[in-house]
């Protein structure tokens, strides 16, 4: 009989190191399934992958979906991926052996070994089977035996991509971040002040400050002459109002001094804010160092939600 022409034919061109090999380095997990590849079938049967693949067709019927299947271009990929890094060179080359370059290597699946043994009739065919069975028992038997591992592995590697999206996101937003403190056009949002950035300090807080359309709000407890000086860039008719520490005498002398030269600016006191604040009309800002201070340390500024009132409803 051909199918027996077939198993008795002489070992093919193609390497049989598989042989030697365990078959449970041969079976491999696609579309969640245990599978062998037909080029690893024909080599332990001792005939060419082509010709395998022949009498299987010849009985098709035999062989549904869950019996065999096709891998796509992207399976065959990732598995010679597998392969290079876990087995023999031999391996590799034997997926691309056996098959035109046009099809992809077929997939058979614990079943489907099974079935050949009925296709494939010869004692070294049988001998061949109950070895492969054996092996899917041992493979099956090891997964089960070890599950506990795979779902600790699975979980550390779910951990591993949440934390990496978490830093590519944190990324993003310092990049974007830099990105406009960069562009001079765009309405500042948040960002940071580095040490010697003393003059793009001085620009942004001064692109604020002319920003304003009604007033401007400075809640600081380190006020000096040279804040002063900011605020006087405000537009005409735009309102400037300092909240800082009474104990800080200086301020008030160069408050006096101030308004008898320039647009008022006035003065409250306050005892219980620690941070600074910056209002521009009804926008709050959150400042992490004194104004006058800008660009001498490393200082963060953001852009709040809360409303102005909340704030200075709580200033004593």
């Amino acid at each position: 009989m051909e199918e027996n022409n077939l198993i008795n034919a002489s070992p093919s061109s193609e390497s049989s190191d598989s042989g030697l090999m365990p078959i449970e380095n041969l079976i491999h997990i696609i579309r969640g399934q245990q599978v062998m590849i037909d080029s690893d079938l024909a080599r332990l049967y001792g005939v060419e992958t082509k010709r395998l693949n022949e009498q299987v067709k010849r009985n098709i019927d035999r062989f549904p979906e869950d019996f065999m299947f096709q891998l796509t271009k992207s399976e065959s990929e990732d598995l010679r991926s597998q392969i290079a890094t876990s087995s023999s060179r031999s391996q590799i080359a034997t997926l691309k052996q056996g098959h035109n370059i046009k099809y992809q290597p077929y997939a058979f699946t614990e079943n489907g070994v099974a079935m050949l043994s009925s296709v494939l009739r010869s004692k070294s065919a049988i001998e061949v089977n109950i070895r492969i069975m054996r092996a899917f028992t041992a493979m099956r038997s090891f997964l089960m035996s070890n599950a506990h591992i795979f779902q600790r592995l699975e979980t550390v590697e779910h951990n591993y991509l949440l934390v990496n999206r978490h830093l590519s996101e944190h990324d993003r937003k310092f990049e974007e971040i830099l990105s406009r403190l960069d562009d001079k056009e765009a309405e500042p949002i948040e960002g940071f002040f580095y040490e010697g950035q003393i003059f793009d300090a001085y620009t942004l807080i001064s692109d604020l400050v002319r920003k304003a359309d009604t007033r401007i709000i400075l809640i600081d407890n380190y006020v000096d002459d040279r804040v002063l000086k900011t605020l006087d860039k405000r537009k005409d008719g735009v309102s400037a109002t300092v909240f800082t520490n009474p104990r800080n005498s200086q301020i008030n002398l160069d408050i006096r001094r101030h308004n008898a030269q320039y647009p008022e600016i006035n003065l409250r006191h306050c005892t219980n804010v620690h941070d600074r604040f910056l209002i521009i009309d009804d926008t709050v800002y959150f400042i992490g160092g004194s104004i006058k201070d800008l660009g001498k340390k490393i200082v963060a500024f953001s852009q709040m939600h809360q409303s102005p009132d909340d704030i200075l409803s709580k200033i004593r």
